[in-house]
């Protein structure tokens, strides 16, 4: 015992000179109790990005991370896989034998949580899986990412690789209207969507196991399919409603029925595309070259701030600008549009634009960028990523941190996904990654299991207040409501967001919750919203610090009224510490183009493009919030204690340009892949075209020799990368996908046809009153909700991408009509009839916003 601590003392001073960090890390942990998930010990055996980033995240709030390399090393040699293991001890072991696997078995015996993101198969081949090892250690939460889920035949055995994922699912053949206007199919994207929408839903799933574990002891086992992540990921743009209405198409995609119904060929150039975007959801030039994006369409009040801001608003009055309900049906609009409402009309978009045009011209984009955040008008400058991870904002703000690397010095990287306020000081100084012996990893006693394991979900119970509007804040409570949680979800009495907002998109992240409407700045509201904080285990806001405040809902207050409530806060800019841009206002779009997914989409600063999918960003916004309100579940179990969740869209935006999310001394360019012509990043990982279709090749590149085997060829290693991409091109035209598939799969080389999101959607479509509906079949689940309340025919995804062993999913109902449980919530909360009437005459309280569901 004395010489084990003696060469513990040693290494420590070892690290002071310079050459071990491990016991440094080690003590700074053990002194660490007050860190989220302090006293969590997480085995990451993951490799690329899902894995790594799952368990960075759990070693961003406090865990203690011991990440698994093979004897030869990282399997992914660049500087970003470094940063995804920041904070983590990294050992080498050789899984592929017996002593091995042994000593892998003795430190999975002492964790709380394993993660693991291989192929189905792999880990129990290895005598790893999850069955052996919850037997050896019941208490364990057991990760498995794979690419495609484990039950799913058609997919399983089929190497994962990214891009291999994205074209299954559709993301390359759906990537956007510019693309089809423009004739261009496919698209090629280096965003890692599916590790991104992957590693946070399975890093949320990991803290919910955990806090409900904290009651009984026992553990879970969780598969998070990448490719199912991928589709609740761009939920909004597998959603079809019947029966469209016209007017909620803009006027982009009028142009394509236009152009199909006329026969006419897609092919707009990018100019032209400009002038079909509204004028509140557009870029403008600047005085200095660089481009604005305006994002302030659907807002009863963002577009008239706009207008007076640029000193156009009086003019265009007098001009008569239509500015009338939005949830008016369209036969009773006084006008063909309205400014309150997505989109104008073609007539008044361009006048609008054109005079905006101009007047953006007087000043620089940065300029501008101020002006508009600080008067509450949400735009943003158009930035390239490697200026935002040099920006004052980004820096300041801790949405970009500065930490040591021992192979490349003082790295910026990509910060925390989530963090709660009072570790906000732990989360901006992470600690350095160090390599170490598996020896040198200690045994620990886990808590022994108490009693038979429970049924139901993790959060059955919990009850969540939900304060949010549009996508990414009411995707937390909906992320959260599929274990068990009770949501309230409460919208102001007059609508602040069109019907194209609050209700279309409504449609997914509003199943499976309660709705009113009440005005919580009246005194009734107010006094309303004590009983609801006193009710609530967690309240979620998508709102600046401001914002809060001017609801009642400082920390201070709720830290005073309620003690253990969890407050989950969302906006765009914010991060650990405050920045200059920490209470402007913003949505997906702007964290793109701040982040700089819009240049690359685009091709550059003078093209930029928003990335194709809707919510974007803004659902991978709500899965982090739904992972910080997991962390303080948590941390409440241990200490009794709330906190105040944080997340926001420009930390979901770098996550998924993980891959290039980083800077240094000796960096390699910024030279990934952009632009509407990107095939992909070389001869063996890109989309090629067969006789019948597009598909996507993805081959490792020390298996060149096999593809060649494979294909008949042997001189594909004698030719330079562009040769070689030019004699596939020529090969692969010559049969079809099918054949190709033929010859590739066999030699477990990744071919992937690339499918269309509607068409993964009606193959795996079921009726809701069919029942029956099981979300572990296979890799993809679409709901069809056939007694909806808007009358319509509405198909959703399925909640599907979390996959519990022991623990249940509810499975949502539709979203209600909004207010549809007013007065029935208020007699819950004690308010009898006439007090009910009396708010309602006073419109402090409403039952719903207009007539229909679904305003026509």
């Amino acid at each position: 015992m004395v010489n084990g601590l003696t060469s513990l003392l040693c290494d420590w001073l070892g690290h002071l000179q310079g050459a071990s960090a491990l016991l440094t890390l080690s003590l700074e942990r053990a002194m660490s109790e007050t860190r989220p998930l302090s006293g969590i010990r997480v085995i990451d055996f993951g490799q690329y990005v899902a894995g790594p980033a799952a368990a960075m995240m759990l070693a961003d709030l406090g865990a203690e991370v011991v990440h698994i390399d093979p004897p030869t090393g990282k399997r992914w040699d660049i500087p970003a896989a470094d940063m995804l293991n920041r904070g983590k001890i990294c050992v080498r072991l050789d899984l592929k034998i017996e002593a091995g696997c042994q000593e892998a078995k003795r430190l999975i015996a002492s964790a709380d949580v394993l993660i693991e993101n291989f192929r189905p198969g792999v880990m129990e081949r290895l005598g790893l899986g999850s069955e052996a090892m919850t037997a050896l250690n019941p208490a364990l939460v057991y990760l498995s990412m794979p690419g495609f889920a484990s039950s799913d035949p058609a997919y399983s055995a089929k190497p994962a690789w990214e891009a291999v994922i994205a074209a299954a699912c559709g993301q390359y053949s759906d990537m956007g209207l510019n693309r089809v206007l423009m004739g261009i199919e496919p698209s090629f994207s280096p965003l890692t969507l599916a590790s991104g929408y992957g590693a946070v839903l399975g890093a949320s799933a990991v803290t919910l196991a955990l806090a409900k574990r904290a009651e009984h002891g026992y553990g879970d086992v969780i598969e998070v399919p990448l490719a199912a992540a991928l589709m609740e990921g761009l939920a909004y743009n597998s959603q079809q409603v019947e029966n469209y209405p016209e007017r909620y198409k803009s006027n982009r995609e009028k142009e394509i029925d236009r152009r199909r119904a006329s026969g006419q060929t897609m092919d707009a150039r990018y100019s032209d595309l400009q002038e079909l975007l509204d004028p509140f959801y557009r870029n403008y030039v600047c005085k200095d070259g660089r481009q604005i994006y305006v994002v302030s369409a659907s807002h009863k009040y963002h577009p008239e701030r706009v207008l007076k801001i640029l000193g156009l608003w009086e003019q265009l009055v007098a001009e008569g600008l239509p500015n009338h309900d939005p949830y008016l049906d369209v036969a009773d609009w006084p006008d063909d549009c309205t400014l309150a409402s997505y989109p104008l009309s073609q007539v008044w978009a361009d006048r609008v634009s054109g005079l905006m045009k101009e007047a953006f011209l007087e000043k620089t984009a940065y300029e501008w960028e101020q002006i508009f955040g600080q008067a509450a008008a949400p735009a943003a400058a158009q930035r390239q990523t490697a200026e935002w991870l040099r920006s004052d904002h980004a820096n300041q703000s801790g949405l970009i941190l500065k930490v040591s690397d021992p192979e490349h010095g003082m790295m910026r990287q990509l910060g925390a996904l989530a963090w709660l306020h009072s570790d906000a000081d732990a989360v901006l100084t992470p600690l350095e990654r160090s390599d170490a012996k598996s020896t040198d990893i200690s045994d620990r006693v886990l808590s022994k299991c108490q009693g038979q394991r429970p049924e139901g979900g993790w959060l059955d119970g919990l009850k969540i207040l939900d304060l949010t509007n549009v996508i990414a804040g009411p995707t937390i409570a909906s992320t959260l409501s599929r274990f068990g949680a009770d949501v309230l979800s409460i919208d102001p009495v007059e609508p602040t967001m069109d019907p194209w907002n609050s209700i279309i998109f409504g449609m997914h992240a509003g199943r499976g919750k309660r709705s009113m409407l009440m005005d919580l700045k009246s005194s009734e509201g107010q006094d309303l919203l004590a009983d609801l904080i006193d009710w609530a285990d967690v309240i979620t806001a998508n709102a600046t610090d401001k914002q809060l405040e001017s609801l009642g809902l400082s920390p201070d207050r709720l830290a005073s009224l309620k003690p253990e409530l969890i407050l989950c806060q969302l906006d765009c800019y914010g991060g650990p510490a405050r920045g200059p841009r920490s209470d402007y206002l913003g949505y997906d779009d702007l964290a793109q183009a701040s982040t700089g997914i819009m240049a690359r989409f685009g091709g550059s600063l003078d093209t930029p493009e928003e990335h194709a999918h809707f919510g974007t960003i803004d659902v991978l916004g709500g899965f982090c919030g739904a992972l910080a309100v997991g962390a303080a579940l948590v941390q409440r179990a241990r200490t009794g204690k709330g906190d105040i969740a944080r997340a926001s869209l420009c930390a979901a935006g770098q996550l998924i340009q993980a891959p290039f999310m980083y800077d240094c001394a000796n960096r390699a360019p910024f030279d990934e892949p952009k632009g509407r012509q990107a095939v992909g990043y070389g001869p063996l990982y890109r989309t090629y075209l067969a006789s019948d279709g597009y598909f996507f090749l993805a081959v490792p590149a020390g298996r060149l020799d096999d593809l060649g085997r494979a294909l008949k060829l042997d001189h594909l290693s004698d030719l330079t990368q562009t040769d070689l991409s030019m004699e596939l091109e020529s090969l692969f035209a010559s049969g079809t996908i099918a054949h190709w598939c033929s010859l590739l799969e066999p030699a477990d080389l990744a071919i992937q046809a690339l499918n269309k999101m509607h068409q993964v959607r009606d193959d795996h479509l079921k009726a809701e009153s069919e029942g029956d509906i099981d979300l572990d079949r296979a890799t993809f689940s679409f709901i069809r909700h056939d007694d909806h309340p808007s009358g319509r025919l509405v198909d959703l995804v399925a909640p599907n991408a979390i996959r519990p062993r022991f623990a249940s999913v509810t499975i949502p109902g539709p979203m209600p009509p909004p207010g549809a449980h007013s007065r029935e919530l208020l007699k819950e909360f004690g308010r009898d009839d006439e007090t009910i009437q009396t708010m309602m005459t006073k419109t402090i309280l409403a039952e719903r916003w207009c007539e229909k569901y679904l305003p026509e």
